[in-house]
């Protein structure tokens, strides 16, 4: 069989045969493929991206470390374990407190009008009773307070003299019903100011037995009495004899010195132990008392928080201004509580760590310090009542932790 030639042009070159159909299907496909290959590239950056995240973010957070170690090697290092107990014993944990006076309990006596203090009757730590006199106040105020009374009173009897005239008269028909409802306004008017200079007399400390001498007399006084609010004892003076005082300047304050308040410096660590209801107690006074208040924001200087309490006096061993200190007892029964040596707790990266015994070495655990005393510590942690962790040796495995960040 001959072999087939291929087609010639007239000038005798051969002519170029058509692209052959399976080549473009290879170059379609080839395409394909290298899309697809950039499409699982470009996903699987993002995955990696993803999981690099993840693991970034895990690894910030606070998680157990393992730490490989046979047992030969922590007998070279001097490793020793204990077991860990169930904290059932509580903690008195002490707080720095100031006692206060309630802000409820105190009244301040302030000047009732400018004028000068012609009398101090009581000084500071006195007990008073209520309505006794404290000090006495001469003031020009006053006198023109009582002046404009009288004469309030006065024009009130003239407007009700004239408005009995005008209702006579209107009577007999011999005023028009005009005048007497003008008759009338300026009586109401009358008693309106009376009332209006009453209440400035008042207000300016006058009882109300010298308005009635006032009112009888119609002699003006030029001094004031100045009398306790209630009864109590006087925990500020601010004024002494010949002082010239303005209206509503302080001049005394007067409380009552049972209950009182412990404001409670507590840190930031151990403001989850106070609730309101807790018992506090004042092991120095002998006094006790109920947590009634906790606060809702940060002191930025000291980091922590005030508490308050409302405690006894016992018998007035407990006085306003005192420093002292507060015991708070913290029951050891609340879940994952533990006790464990002083010596197994570390300070690592800002956290406290304790070392968990495993069969590969120990795990590094995040804990809770709830509270220390002596050689215990009161801790919160993920434990089981088998665990045993570290406490002798414990700078190795701390040096074995630091090791491992650097990784």
């Amino acid at each position: 069989m001959q072999p087939r030639l291929a087609p010639r042009s007239r000038t005798g070159a051969p002519t170029p045969r058509a692209a052959e159909p399976i080549a473009v299907t290879s170059v379609v496909w080839a395409r394909t493929r290298h899309t697809d290959l950039i499409i699982a590239l470009s996903l699987g950056l993002v995955a990696f991206a993803a999981s690099t995240a993840s693991a970034g973010a895990q690894s910030n957070e606070k998680a157990e470390i393992a730490i490989a170690i046979d047992e030969r090697g922590q007998r070279a290092a001097g490793i020793a374990t204990t077991a860990v107990d169930v904290d059932t014993l509580g903690q008195d944990l002490s707080f720095p407190g100031a006692v206060v006076v309630p802000p409820h309990q105190a009244s301040v006596v302030a000047s009732p009008a400018a004028g000068m203090v012609e009398e101090v009757l009581v000084t500071s730590d006195e007990p008073v009773k209520a309505g006794q006199l404290i000090a006495r106040l001469r003031s020009p105020q006053v006198v023109e307070a009582q002046h404009l009374y009288l004469a309030a009173l006065t024009d009130e009897r003239l407007a009700a003299d004239k408005l009995r005239r005008a209702d006579a008269l209107f009577k007999v028909k011999a005023m028009s019903e005009v005048q007497l409802v003008l008759a009338q306004g300026e009586y109401t008017h009358a008693l309106a100011r009376v009332d209006e200079r009453l209440q400035i007399v008042q207000l300016m400390g006058v009882s109300p037995a010298d308005i009635e001498v006032l009112r009888t007399t119609r002699k003006i006084n030029n001094s004031i009495d100045i009398r306790a609010p209630k009864d109590g004892t006087v925990i500020e003076r601010t004024v002494k004899q010949g002082t010239r005082v303005d209206a509503a300047a302080p001049l005394f304050t007067i409380a009552t010195l049972s209950p009182l308040w412990v404001n409670i410096q507590v840190p930031t660590s151990r403001m989850a132990l106070l609730q309101e209801g807790k018992v506090v107690a004042l092991p120095a006074q002998g006094a006790r008392g109920r947590v009634i208040r906790v606060g809702r924001t940060i002191d930025p200087a000291t980091q922590s928080i005030g508490v308050i309490a409302e405690i006894d006096t016992n018998a007035g061993s407990v006085r306003p201004g005192l420093a002292t200190s507060v015991s708070v007892r913290i029951d050891g029964t609340t879940t994952n509580q533990w006790a464990v040596p002083v010596a197994a707790v570390v300070r690592h990266r800002g956290s406290s760590w304790v070392f968990v015994q495993d069969a590969k070495g120990f795990r590094a655990k995040p804990i809770e310090v709830v509270s220390e005393a002596g050689q215990r510590a009161s801790i919160k942690a993920s434990l089981i009542a088998n665990d045993r962790i570290a406490t002798q040796g414990v700078m190795a495995l701390v040096a074995e932790l630091a090791e491992n960040d650097e990784r």
